[in-house]
């Protein structure tokens, strides 16, 4: 008998492979209680519950599909909000059915559970990215976009400077929505409130089609935004109670009807952010204790509006622009006081500072689809312009003898980006894809900074800043079996051209320079994929990257000054290449999907910093950067997304990273510059909890802890917390009240102990101990389009050079 079915099997797969491909099934799909017709529906046609193709209706509600098998089939009818309707088909009798139209029943129970946010945040391992699909656990562990950037995997934020990093390296680009800012990483991650985060995409090593910058990578943050019918939305806001309060408030609104969809998010941030630390130093004969506290009061606003109009099923425009102000004030207290103060004088710094920052960001664009399914054009048009001002006083007190002086800094800044961008994508046959694009991008900054001391020189100091890039790109991909591949080559051509003039009431002190660089470069990558079975797969993948000096890294103009240090770039700067190479094995098992990685980087006149006296002040360090030799860095990290029973799940990760640190420092006692180098090694780990009490119950516990990592200077200490928090679903399932409670046992801080150029230790304390409490609440109805509301996240986060 077992003979017999197997050869019955055979028989029948025989017959179904040579089976005549001239059958057909079309109809249309129209709305049961307003018989309006419904795009975006999904057909799937179905043999023994065996998915054998499909379709989407079109924006009239129709669907068609040809070239099926003369035999049996179901078909079912899904479309998000209503109920599914299954059909069967018998092509043996008639081979072209015209099933007419259909009409479905909008299903509320099911619309109900349509969330614009989810209660607890997943990752998704993509061939070329992590996505982190950010939930309202993620949402209450912090205000800003700064502050929950701790607890994604592989990424770090220095609690006290907010310079982000990732895989142990501060060389990152961060995007919003796929395209660059003219605000500083760090200050744009203190704008973004967190509710206003959809996603957040790691990519750690960006194939040919993205822009070579960041040794490290791209981190993409996607703002929220949707495509359902008719008015909706959602309000989400906070309380974080620490030291002082601050709220956190998001308006995520939407509008579509017929062709046309409008979108907005309106995001606020309000809070006094109290810090404050100390630094013991035993330099010889100068050994002394620094006391720093700071207060900042920050406000920022994020508007983004948008809109989509489908012109037709092959043409689509889409718009947005974002606003963002941000006005911030804050007062600081600096205390020097020396072991010996006859020998130094004791000094006191008090200074109040105000500042304004307003970014503009306008985005166009249109999209042609070709009669080939997936064979499309589009292209983008971005301008943003920023201004960024600044007004800081600072207050002087010297004693032994006492004297008193002011300092005032007035800095004005502006900078103006454009980009524009061709992306074609070709699938030349079903295993065989095509990708070419072109872009350019030219950015102007200027900035003004006066210094005006009354009591000592003064300085007017500016620069204006040019860079022009020209690139095209071509990636082919190609299917082989299991075996998967991706080829790929970016030129680009890069223009910069900078003047720093530098004018002081002291004529020795002043300085003009100009730098000038144009280099023609090719960036290759190659990505290979082989999925043994449903359970395992591979990811082999290589990139050349770039880190260009920044304009704070090259500027000889002071950035920032306290009496013991102060901040300058460095004009003669190169840039930086890196090869990076990387291998990942993912497994899906019952529970979940594990995913591990090896990389390892290649790198040239590495960009590090240094350290050196300043030469008019034996009593001053001058921070700055400089190039260095060659270096190789090297990790693991692995992380998973578990579900172990119905009420418990978990997300965690855990990574190793070794590296040397080279820079140069300066020996204390006989003033040279020395270079130094260290071997490290820096171990994180980080685990979410997720246990579901009842149907609207829901308990979080979140753990991390951030290994000890070694310095040229110093040895910053390990960091750990814990954090707990709950969810509960009220007014049947469309609003969500959250209470989290950070840092339980208030282990966080920035400490430090080190030897070089002299002997140091101290630390850095924050409002890291905190209680938030939020309401989220969605409003509005409609029907979700689903389809459309993918094509307009694949417009966000499009890996093609029109994105980035």
């Amino acid at each position: 008998m077992k003979l017999k079915l197997i050869i019955t099997c055979f028989l029948c797969s025989i017959a179904f492979g040579f089976a005549q491909n001239s059958g057909s099934i079309k109809g249309k799909i129209v709305d049961k209680k307003t018989n309006e017709p419904l795009p975006y529906v999904n057909i799937i046609l179905k043999d023994n519950d065996k998915i054998v193709t499909g379709g989407v209706t079109t924006e009239d509600g129709n669907f068609a599909i040809n070239k099926l098998g003369l035999q049996k089939y179901t078909i079912e009818i899904q479309f998000i909000g209503y109920t599914t309707v299954v059909k069967n088909i018998d092509l043996t009798a008639d081979a072209n059915q015209n099933l007419g139209t259909i009409a479905i029943l909008e299903d509320v129970s099911e619309l109900k559970d349509v969330e614009v946010v989810a209660e607890r945040s997943n990752m998704v391992q993509k061939i070329d990215r992590k996505v982190i699909n950010v939930g309202k656990d993620l949402i209450a562990s912090g205000t800003t976009a700064s502050e929950i950037m701790n607890n994604i995997p592989t990424v770090s934020i220095d609690p006290q400077t907010k310079e982000i990093s990732m895989r142990g390296n501060s060389n990152v680009r961060v995007l919003i929505d796929g395209k660059p800012s003219n605000v500083s990483v760090e200050q744009l991650l203190q704008q973004i409130p967190s509710a206003s985060i959809k996603q957040i995409e790691l990519i750690t090593n960006p194939s040919a089609k993205y822009n070579p910058e960041g040794m490290s990578g791209i981190i993409n943050i996607i703002l929220h935004k949707n495509s359902q019918d008719g008015f909706n939305g959602s309000i989400n806001t906070g309380v974080t109670f620490g030291i002082t309060p601050k709220t956190n408030s998001a308006l995520n609104m939407n509008y579509r009807v017929g062709k046309v969809n409008f979108y907005t998010n309106y995001g606020f941030n309000h809070g006094i952010n109290a810090n404050n630390g100390f630094v013991d130093s035993e330099r010889p004969t100068q050994e002394n204790r620094q006391d720093f506290n700071f207060r900042n009061k920050n406000n920022s606003h994020l508007l983004k509006l948008g809109m989509d109009y489908y012109i037709n099923d092959k043409n689509t425009l889409s718009a947005y622009t974002n606003q963002s102000f941000t006005y911030g004030s804050g007062t600081g207290l600096t205390t020097v006081v020396y072991d010996d103060p006859i020998a130094n004088s004791n000094t006191t710094q008090l200074f109040g500072s105000n500042g304004d920052n307003k970014n503009q960001t306008y985005d166009v664009v249109y999209k042609h689809d070709f009669d080939k399914k997936d064979e499309n054009l589009e292209l983008q048009f971005n301008y943003s312009h920023t201004e960024n001002d600044e007004n800081t006083v600072y207050d002087e007190t010297i004693s032994n003898p006492t004297f008193n002086f002011d300092r005032t800094n007035l800095v004005k800044g502006t900078t103006d980006y454009f980009q524009f961008n061709a992306d074609y994508v070709n699938p030349i046959t079903e295993t065989t894809k095509l990708e070419l694009g072109v872009e350019t991008r030219i950015q102007n900054s200027g900035n003004h900074f006066n210094d005006i001391n009354p009591s000592f020189t003064s300085a007017n100091n500016s620069f204006e800043f040019g860079r022009n890039i020209y690139s095209a790109y071509a990636n082919v991909g190609k299917q082989i079996g299991k075996w998967s591949g991706q080829l790929g080559v970016r030129l680009e051509y890069f223009d910069l051209d900078a003047d720093f003039a530098i004018n002081e009431t002291n004529p020795s002190f002043n300085d003009a320079q100009n730098i000038s660089d144009d280099l023609f470069t090719a960036y290759p990558s190659a990505f290979l994929t082989y999925t043994a079975n449903d359970k395992n797969s591979f990811n082999f993948n290589y990139s050349r990257r770039v880190d260009r000096p920044s304009i704070g890294q090259i500027s000889p103009i002071r950035e920032w000054t306290t009496p013991l240090m102060e901040s300058r770039g460095n004009p003669g700067l190169v840039p930086q290449f890196t090869n990076s190479f990387e291998v990942n094995y993912t497994r899906n098992t019952k529970i979940g999907s594990i995913t591990s990685g090896v990389f390892y980087r290649s790198i040239s006149d590495e960009i590090s910093r240094t350290v050196y006296n300043d030469p008019n002040n034996p009593n001053r360090n001058i921070l700055s950067y400089d190039n260095f030799d060659n270096n190789d860095a090297f990790g693991i990290e692995t992380s998973g997304n578990l579900k172990f029973t119905k009420w418990w799940s978990v997300n965690a990760s855990a990574d190793v990273y070794f590296k040397t640190a080279k820079g140069t420092v300066q020996n204390a006692s006989t003033n040279a510059l020395e270079n130094a180098e260290v071997d490290v090694t820096t171990f994180n780990t980080r685990i979410n909890n997720s246990f579901t009490a009842t149907k609207d119950l829901r308990f979080q516990l979140f753990g991390m802890y951030r290994g000890k990592d070694r310095g040229l200077q110093y040895d910053r200490m390990e960091m750990y917390k814990m954090d707990i928090g709950a969810t509960y679903n009220i007014l049947k399932g469309k609003g969500t009240i959250t209470a989290r409670y950070n840092d339980v046992f208030e282990n966080m801080n920035f400490a430090f102990d080190g030897n070089i150029p002299f002997r140091q230790q101290g630390a850095f304390y924050w409002e890291s101990q905190t209680f938030y409490v939020g309401f989220n609440y969605i409003f509005g109805g409609g029907k979700n389009r689903a389809l459309a509301r993918k094509q307009r996240d694949a417009n966000e986060t499009q890996s093609g050079g029109g994105m980035f």
